[in-house]
């Protein structure tokens, strides 16, 4: 079973059902920088904010559900445990130094421990959490939680980027993006083609990256017989053999395009006029307006 295929990170997945693909590309790289830079000194609850917006955009974006659920869940695991491994492990050690005057007489002598105070939110209040040794105070459950939402809002955002526009729209967005560079004498439109060509490298590498997962199950390898340095020299094997099964698919993709006569053509012929004009005008209208109005709102609400 092409179990990499059921999971499409990082793919363009094609279709009509979705509003998400008649979005300008513009607009999409604006709204992903958006979630990659806003949670930075943000408050907890804005990180939070950016999760469930993206959890409401997923469910609203008409993509069929057998595109993005399995992805979702495997992030949202992964988002959990680095999550509790951050919220569970001590975030300093108490100072070794006993207090030789007593704090009375120098009140603004010594630093306050950690507040226990969890949530607070009008009556309702949510103090230490304890689990024997393991207590998570203030400062644990917030490093917690900030892991575990940066994770997925990095991920999940850049993924729906992905999956919604065609390798070539990214392309000349970037492109256009990085038209003032030319003037400095920058090769824009040959960076351009070289992006072009790893994003079309991604599904080349996990098909040899399944390839040779099937190779290993095929010889039924034991990793538990292997050792430590067996083991090791496995995972440096298996390394070695991607990386030159890789190399060969790109010198195989370039003399099959210079044999059939492939030529060069410029960013500028990718431009997604359909998008940038016509009946989804609006849409890219009301995306910006609303992209401004989520910019302001994190100035005024979600500092610390």
């Amino acid at each position: 079973m092409d179990w990499l295929r059921q999971i499409p990170v990082g793919q363009y997945v094609p279709g009509k059902t979705s509003w998400l693909r008649n979005l300008d590309p513009r607009l999409k790289i604006g709204w992903v920088l958006m979630f990659l830079l806003t949670p930075i000194l943000a408050s907890f609850f804005w990180r939070v904010a950016l999760v469930v917006a993206l959890l409401v955009m997923t469910l609203v974006s008409s993509l069929p559900i057998r595109i993005w659920w399995r992805s979702l869940c495997l992030l949202s695991l992964l988002a959990v445990l680095v999550g509790a491994l951050a919220m569970f492990l001590p975030t300093g050690d108490p100072s070794a130094i006993l207090a030789v005057r007593s704090p009375q007489e120098l009140p603004n002598a010594f630093v306050e421990g950690p507040s226990w105070k969890i949530f607070s939110l009008g009556p309702v209040r949510l103090g230490p959490i304890d689990f024997g040794p393991l207590v998570v105070d203030r400062r644990s459950f917030e490093l917690g939680l900030n892991t575990s939402t940066l994770i997925f809002t990095v991920v999940h955002s850049v993924n729906l980027m992905l999956i919604t526009t065609p390798p070539e729209d990214l392309m000349w967005t970037i492109r256009w993006f990085m038209a003032p560079l030319a003037w400095l004498g920058l090769p824009i439109d040959r960076m351009s083609f070289q992006l072009l060509l790893s994003l079309r490298f991604i599904p080349l590498v996990q098909e040899e990256f399944q390839n040779l997962l099937r190779a290993m199950a095929n010889r039924a390898v034991n990793v538990r017989r292997l050792g430590l340095k067996g083991f090791v020299g496995l995972i440096l094997s298996v390394g070695e053999r991607l990386l030159s099964n890789i190399l060969l698919r790109a010198e195989q993709g370039a003399d099959a395009f210079l044999a059939r006569g492939g030529q060069w053509l410029p960013p500028s012929d990718f431009e997604p006029k359909n998008l940038i004009r016509g009946r989804f005008l609006f849409l890219n209208i009301g995306s910006g307006i609303l992209l401004l109005l989520v910019l302001g709102l994190r100035g005024k609400y979600g500092a610390l």
